[in-house]
């Protein structure tokens, strides 16, 4: 179960790293104020996901439980910050498919053009958030012993 954690959080890892350079290709670092993600959300959701990363295959290593545990706990606090990141892209991702329907232009109601993360694909959002949650719950469950 633990290395079906490690394929889920490369596989998570990877679609978030699709989102993020897609992000800071879009202007998110260049212009923040046009993005409904602060860059600290951003980078910090990026950067504790790395280290749980980390210590989750140091884990896999050396079998130390405590370390299992502290991959876990890691990733709540990332967990939280990508679905607060989710709750702020929904209505992005709704007004940009709202001027999408009349010819691009700028509507009321349509998200404004420097979004960064109106350019996030559904399907990279759903893969990352599906991968991240099926990852939590395999670490979860490795660190309590089952399986």
């Amino acid at each position: 179960m633990g290395i079906a954690a490690l394929v889920t959080w490369l596989l998570t890892a990877a679609g978030g790293f699709y989102l993020l350079a897609t992000w800071i290709a879009k202007g998110g670092v260049r212009q923040p104020r046009n993005s409904h993600f602060p860059p600290a959300v951003i980078f910090g959701h990026f950067v504790l996901a790395v280290i749980g990363l980390v210590v989750w295959i140091v884990y896999l290593v050396v079998d130390e439980d405590a370390l299992a545990w502290t991959a876990f706990v890691l990733l709540v606090p990332v967990a939280l910050l990508g679905f607060a990141m989710l709750i702020r892209w929904i209505p992005v991702y709704r007004a940009a498919g709202v001027g999408a329907g009349n010819g691009g232009s700028s509507a009321p109601g349509t998200a404004p053009n420097g979004v960064p993360e109106k350019h996030f694909p559904v399907a990279a959002v759903a893969g990352h958030g599906t991968f991240a949650v099926v990852t939590v719950v395999l670490v979860l469950l490795t660190a309590l012993g089952v399986g």
